[in-house]
């Protein structure tokens, strides 16, 4: 009988490559069919389905790089639907010690025999059998930086070279090794609707783990899923946030009464941040260039109360007359490639292509550029980025720096996460066990 259980995790897995879906989406919409078709479907049922589909995607390299040694079939030539069993059987094999390695063998054949052919299940079972005896010491002796890198923490090639070459060998390491950490959940209180006191006794009373977080109005919560369930969540009593998210509208300082602009602002996490902590006074103008994506801020915005956002469809490259020295605050969240989030979003690092980079920074210094003469004289605009490259990141701002002596750099020196932040001029956050990756930097403009 085919395991039901793994076979969605299967199908998640093969929507992602085939389809191109994301992980995230991919992965809800099997939950639910599966929900409708398997009542008996329990919570510890989808956080198992879970762990295989992103530790699978977190370790695709490596786990293909197993595959070929073993494999009398080039990649390319096994079926998709044959190849994602075997790399989904190896991670249970090879990274799932509560689970029994005879058991993912043998639910893989069973797989491969539904998806396959008598071929493909002798095919599968001749692969994982050896893969179950096997322990892959060899990849840490490879003497090549690059590819030992590549190869022990699933990274792609081009980024570990893109890495080494700003951070050298021992930072990228650990850059890659934290990519593959399992990610914390995070929730932002919304201290419009609950103090935190009482939404924590509520989070007890319903069975769930919490921690105080890093910044005052964060939580750390354990052993949770689909929060979004939650009446507490529901009621808009919090929003679930990366903490070092949400630290980046804390260093803006947006006051109430302000006029700010989030120019890039979907889905709306720190635009709606700002507005908690203007006490929802004031004005947000909230920019997307797609009316799907600034339908995601308003929905956020009514379920947490907030009045004050005016989120419009709008290209932030483009200038408009109107907006001219018009905002207090300004924040550009711009888009990235995202290799600071790869614990969330793994999928990320085999869709992203070296030469996006030029396309990207040209975006980045379009927005840049266009969106400062929106700020008033004495505001202040915070650039930031959930990535860890320099050419995204300072190179971005000392080239606008070189070309506007009117704007000058707000030292970061001081802030509330000193312990996990390389400070300076800018804020750089890797990685690690408690956060993603984030680039921040505040500036003032001096005069018109």
């Amino acid at each position: 009988m085919i395991d039901k259980i793994r076979e969605i995790a299967l199908k998640v897995l093969y929507n992602i490559e085939q389809k191109e879906a994301y992980s995230n989406l991919a992965f809800d919409e099997e939950i639910k069919r599966a929900r409708k078709n398997i009542p008996e479907i329990t919570k510890k049922d989808i956080g198992f389905i879970s762990e295989i589909v992103y530790g699978t995607i977190t370790w695709k390299l490596t786990i293909d790089e197993i595959i070929k040694k073993y494999s009398y079939l080039k990649l390319k030539k096994i079926s998709p639907w044959i190849l994602n069993i075997l790399r989904m059987s190896i991670y249970q094999i090879i990274f799932l010690d509560k689970v029994p390695k005879s058991a993912s063998v043998n639910e893989g054949v069973n797989l491969a025999k539904r998806y396959g052919h008598k071929a493909s299940s002798n095919f599968v079972n001749a692969i994982l059998r050896k893969v179950e005896k096997k322990d892959y010491e060899e990849f840490f002796a490879i003497k090549d930086d690059k590819e030992r890198i590549s190869k022990t923490t699933s990274m792609p090639e081009w980024i570990v070279q893109k890495l080494l070459e700003e951070y050298g060998k021992e930072k990228t390491q650990e850059i890659c090794q934290n990519s593959n950490l399992k990610p914390k959940l995070h929730i932002r209180v919304n201290e419009l609707k609950i103090e935190k006191i009482k939404l924590i006794e509520e989070l007890k009373q319903e069975g769930i783990n919490v921690k105080q977080g890093l910044l005052e109005q964060f939580l750390i919560l354990e052993g949770m899923k689909n929060l979004e369930t939650k009446k507490s969540f529901q009621e808009g009593k919090f929003t679930i946030q990366d903490e070092m998210a949400g630290f980046i509208p804390i260093i803006l300082n947006p006051k109430p009464d302000e006029i700010v602009l989030d120019a890039c602002s979907s889905p709306g996490g720190k635009t709606t941040f700002m507005a908690e902590l203007m006490g929802n006074r004031g004005e947000i103008i909230a920019w997307d260039i797609h009316q799907h994506r600034v339908k995601l801020v308003e929905e956020v915005a009514n379920r947490l109360g907030i009045t004050m956002i005016k989120a419009e469809v709008k290209d932030a490259t483009l200038y408009e007359k109107k907006y001219q020295e018009k905002f207090d605050k300004i924040l550009l969240d711009v888009p990235c490639l995202g290799l600071g989030v790869l614990k969330r979003k793994p999928d990320i690092k085999w869709k992203r292509k070296e030469e996006e980079i030029e396309t990207i920074r040209k975006t980045q210094n379009q927005i840049l550029e266009n969106c400062s003469n929106y700020l008033k004289p004495e505001g202040e605009l915070v650039y930031s980025t959930c990535s860890i490259l320099k050419e995204e990141n300072e190179e971005v701002i000392e080239r606008f720096l070189a070309k506007h002596n009117e704007f000058e750099v707000i030292s970061l020196e001081n802030t509330k996460i000193d312990k996990i932040v390389e400070k300076g001029r800018f804020i750089q956050i890797y990685q690690n066990e408690e956060t993603d990756g984030f680039f921040i930097a505040k500036l003032r403009k001096t005069r018109s």
